[in-house]
């Protein structure tokens, strides 16, 4: 039965990238010059049954400022995804201008220009002239707003065309016809030369046998006995309508070959391969009158605004800024992330969450630039030590320019390379150095290092994740309390010369109790190394201790007051340091999850970026790495109970005691007497045991 052959319309997407670039040519190159430029398209076939693909327009679109030969852009070729269409834009000064532009005048300019491509046979060469289009727009660089309408000018037959049997490719053909078109085709998208082409012939022989060929090869075909289908990519959904392309294919048809009924194969497809399912194909009958060949037909094809002919209007005020641009882009592959690798990536989570870093040397300036990467804005770093010459090579936010006249301080310097890197940071430096146990201080010193303990502690409550980044020991002492007592994310990044360990800390002691005294305070131990959900509490750094943290410093040679590691180490700590981060972010439990271990899920783990380990310890001597898991200590020298309590009672007069007296901690917590234990302990060896025999002893 046949119907009227109605057209899905194609539809236009502007990127933010194009108004940018066409603002900057404008600006630098073009001046009031209002001639129309040529600009190139992109459109592909239709890849999901229920959204159609757009003629979409980028900054690559345009040509470059520094094409001084011509204003033609480069089209772009051989990308499936980007089927290269020609494009006029008629850019005007004033606003008044554009409105009074001769919209009809201007599609029947472009109309003519295809079936002048028709008749000289340029449009069976290069087919993608068939879908040329025009813009009209209008930019006002004050605001930062852009008028703009699109036109797909399409050549109208008279009388219309009509349809017969407009159906699904996989009704239309037979089973074998179906699945050699499919292969087919799908051979001519992975093509480089063919991928991008956007109007082709079906040809099918008496075996059932497809094959995919250009519309040039029309009159070789004439002599086989081949079931010809003329083919074309469709950015069309629709069930019922093929894609706007189809017009001006038919008018190629009719004006070249004088078909009067022609077989087309609307071509869709599926996550990137052919599907015969979406795919349409229909017969379209053809009917015009004699002399319908010598004047240039009518045309329509300007884009309808919510239903009306009206042109758009888009105002980038806010995104043409550069420092919005350069949040834009820094956040794309975040986006992209979400599409399909990882949809439940909390951006928010990221954007909002708070870091401070204690340390600005090696495993600080890669781990703040980690922290961006991943879309974290809010980033303190601490540090009092200055740019020495030797550190811009190992330290990647440092440069020549830092270490002259005595240094900047790291800490300022590495914020100020932070927001040139990227503008919308959010950085703070501060220059202080941590207290720290083991190195006495005089009276007249008392006071000032008091004040950097608070100040210390303010800033660790201020932030929602502390990063240990320090080159010794005791300097990560202090910041362990402070984070136990107040359950903050604490992650330790620490290298050896060519071993690292990277681990968070499990919660905080007083992690499950809601209302805390100093009674509950020396209450039974028990509670203090199970967390709110009862289990055994993940370690700290200093759990594993049985000494507390002394003076490393002292009397050390070069070699041992530096950090000496393999360059390639300091990367690799930082980017799992800040991996585990954004696991514990994303993960129900935070900071209360549980410590996973490599071989510990056999198939795929319920969390979206893995395991969430508690300690990795690598070696690149080895090129090894393994999780681990430890848990808390009642006798931890910084996240233990007693020594959290014993800060929550005393205060600033406990932690003076602690950098004054080296062994005051150790006395506190037991491990005094626990080493005075094993000291004096000893074993009678048993001779029977000595004398059995060495198949009973395992080799550890």
């Amino acid at each position: 039965m046949e119907a009227l052959l109605q057209f899905a319309p194609m539809q236009s997407s502007v990127d933010e990238g194009f108004w940018h670039r066409f603002s900057s040519l404008k600006l630098n190159k073009l001046g009031i010059d209002d001639s129309p430029l040529s600009i190139f398209g992109f459109y592909a076939p239709c890849s999901h049954s229920q959204v159609s693909n757009h003629l979409t327009v980028l900054a690559e679109s345009l040509p470059s400022e520094l094409s001084e030969a011509s204003l033609i852009p480069e089209p772009s070729r051989g990308n499936r995804n980007r089927c290269s269409v020609p494009g006029t834009l008629y850019n005007t000064n004033t606003v008044e201008r554009f409105h009074a532009l001769d919209k009809n005048n201007l599609l029947k300019k472009e109309a003519a220009k295809i079936w002048d491509d028709i008749l000289t046979g340029k449009a069976v060469e290069d087919s993608s002239v068939l879908s040329r289009f025009l813009v009209i727009s209008f930019a006002d660089l004050k605001k930062w707003s852009f008028n703009y309408w699109f036109a797909f000018p399409a050549l109208m037959l008279d009388p219309p065309a009509s349809v017969v049997n407009l159906k699904p490719a996989s009704q239309w053909f037979s089973e074998a016809e179906a699945e050699s078109l499919s292969s087919a085709c799908n051979k001519w998208r992975s093509s480089k030369s063919t991928a991008d082409v956007p109007f082709f012939l079906v040809t099918i022989d008496p075996n059932s046998h497809a094959t995919v060929r250009l519309l040039k090869d029309w009159e070789a075909c004439q002599t086989d006995a081949h079931k010809i289908v003329f083919g074309f990519y469709d950015p069309c959904h629709l069930p019922n309508n093929p894609g706007w392309p189809l017009r001006n294919l038919l008018a190629l048809i009719s004006a070249r070959w004088s078909l009067k009924s022609v077989q087309f194969f609307c071509y869709r497809e599926n996550r990137g391969f052919a599907d015969m399912r979406l795919s349409l194909v229909g017969e379209a009958l053809i009917t015009v009158p004699q002399g319908w060949n010598d004047t240039v037909p009518s045309a329509v094809g300007w884009e309808l605004n919510k239903g009306r002919k009206a042109p758009r209007c888009i105002s980038l005020a806010q995104s043409m800024d550069p420092t919005r641009l350069a949040i834009s882009a820094a956040d794309l592959n975040l986006k992209l992330m979400r599409w399909r690798a990882l949809p439940s990536l909390n951006l928010n989570a990221l954007s909002s969450v708070k870091c401070l870093l204690l340390g600005a040397g090696t495993l600080g300036c890669q781990v703040a630039r980690m922290l961006m990467a991943w879309g974290v804005r809010k980033i303190t770093l601490v540090d009092n030590g200055k740019v020495a010459m030797s550190n811009p090579l190992r330290q990647s936010l440092y440069t020549l320019d830092d270490c002259l006249n005595g240094g900047e301080f790291k800490a300022i310097a590495a914020v100020e390379s932070l927001k040139r890197i990227f503008p919308a940071v959010e950085a703070e430096g501060i220059v202080m150095a941590i207290p720290m146990p083991g190195h006495p201080i005089q009276s007249q010193e008392q006071d000032s290092v008091l004040d950097d303990c608070r100040r210390l502690r303010d800033l660790i409550v201020a932030h929602d994740t502390v990063f240990l980044l320090t080159d010794t020991r005791e300097s990560r002492w202090l910041p362990t309390l402070f984070c136990a007592d107040t359950n903050k994310i604490t992650i330790t990044a620490a290298l050896g010369f060519d071993s690292f360990l990277v681990m968070r800390h499990g919660a905080g002691p007083y992690s499950n109790a809601h209302n805390y005294s100093a009674e509950t305070a020396t209450s039974s131990s028990d509670m203090h190394i199970n967390d709110a959900s009862g289990r055994h509490r993940l370690g700290c750094y200093f759990c594993n201790d049985v000494v507390a943290p002394t003076d490393s410093t002292s009397n050390r040679t070069l070699d041992q007051q530096c950090t000496v590691t393999r360059p390639g180490l300091a990367p690799i700590a930082s980017a799992l340091a800040v991996e585990l981060l954004v696991g514990i972010l994303h993960h129900p439990q935070g900071i209360f999850a549980e410590g996973d271990i490599n071989n510990s899920i056999t198939q795929a783990t319920e969390q979206p970026l893995g395991i969430l380990p508690h300690q990795i310890r690598g070696s690149l001597s080895q090129f090894s790495q393994m999780t681990l898991i430890g848990y808390s200590s009642s006798s931890c020298t910084a996240c233990g109970h007693t020594v959290v309590s014993e800060y929550r009672n005393r205060g600033m007069e406990f932690i003076l005691q602690t950098i004054n007296h080296p062994n005051y901690l150790e006395d506190l917590t037991g491990l005094t007497e626990l080493m005075k234990s094993a000291t004096s302990f000893s074993l009678d060896w048993d001779k029977e045991i000595d004398d059995a025999d060495d198949e009973d002893c395992v080799e550890i």
